[in-house]
């Protein structure tokens, strides 16, 4: 088991009369990931509520913030039970065989036009053998194709925009990388967590967009833009692409800061520690679907 200590500092200053916040901020409870030691404050005297979504048991913390200085401070530990997969065993699923819940996931949306790709899609991936290793080589070329750089995309930028700009962050990357998935029927979705094993020349820790990708019934995990240690990201949210899974969505005029915050491995005291290493194995943080 990995286990992350998770530590987050949200500040704003909210303008009269106020304003409404829906925080997506708080660690998924799965069957394979477990919260302990949870701990919010809030510097004003709200009243929050954690409500927790039964299809993607994505939470999020509802509240209604007065004039003045919000400071949300959370802290958890997090256990995250790996399934282990040999990449060779993992094949696609049929659009036929895909459960209700998962055909959302190869449609179109906001940031992924994944109906315009259908032909590029097709004459880069469409001769190779179908299964994981057809998604890790979308992986790559999106690695290999669209350079990481801050501050060269906006809430605007969809992936088409990155396919021809070739730059952007985390979120791009994983735009891009769900696109061209989809464009093939794959199903695959938007997950955020926290850029655990970033290089800090890339800046302070953040949160971080990555993909999860359905094959063999099961949702596996793919860091399109190769930051992040895999085996140390920590599910938060998941949805068709950004516009379901901010990590803070806000009604009301608010001024933001820059979120603080920090994913520290602690060792569970194996031989190996149980420390976030990049492995070979496909991982998936989902308890799976019957096949």
């Amino acid at each position: 088991m990995t286990q992350i200590q998770l530590n987050l500092e949200l500040s704003y200053t909210v303008d009269a009369p106020g304003a409404d916040f829906v925080f997506n901020i708080h660690p998924a409870l799965t069957p394979a990931q477990t919260v302990t030691d949870e701990v919010l404050t809030l510097s004003q005297p709200v009243t929050p509520r954690l409500e927790t979504d039964p299809h993607t048991h994505s939470r999020y913390l509802r509240l209604q913030a007065m004039p003045g200085e919000l400071t949300l401070r959370y802290t958890a530990r997090v256990g995250i039970h790996h399934h282990r997969a040999d990449p060779w065993s993992i094949g696609e699923i049929p659009v036929g065989e895909l459960p209700l819940d998962v055909v959302s996931y190869i449609y179109p949306s906001r940031y992924v036009p994944s109906d315009r790709l259908g032909r590029m899609a097709l004459a880069q991936f469409g001769h190779l053998r179908r299964g994981y290793h057809r998604v890790q080589a979308i992986r790559d070329w999106v690695r290999n194709h669209v350079a990481f750089r801050s501050n060269t995309s906006t809430t605007s930028t969809t992936a088409l925009d990155t396919l021809i700009d070739q730059a952007g962050v985390c979120r791009d990357f994983a735009h891009l990388m769900i696109a061209l998935c989809r464009a093939l029927n794959i199903p695959a979705r938007m997950t955020t967590g926290t850029d655990f094993g970033a290089d800090p020349s890339l800046g302070p820790p953040d949160f971080h967009a990555y993909v999860e990708v359905y094959l063999g019934h099961r949702w596996y995990l793919f860091d399109p833009s190769g930051t992040a240690i895999p085996m140390g990201l920590v599910r938060i949210g998941v949805g068709r692409d950004a516009a379901d899974v901010a990590f803070s969505t806000i009604f009301g005029s608010v001024k933001g800061r820059p979120p603080v915050l920090s994913a520290v491995a602690v060792p569970d005291g194996t031989p190996s520690g149980g420390l976030p290493v990049h492995c070979m194995d496909a991982l998936s943080t989902d308890a799976g679907h019957a096949a």
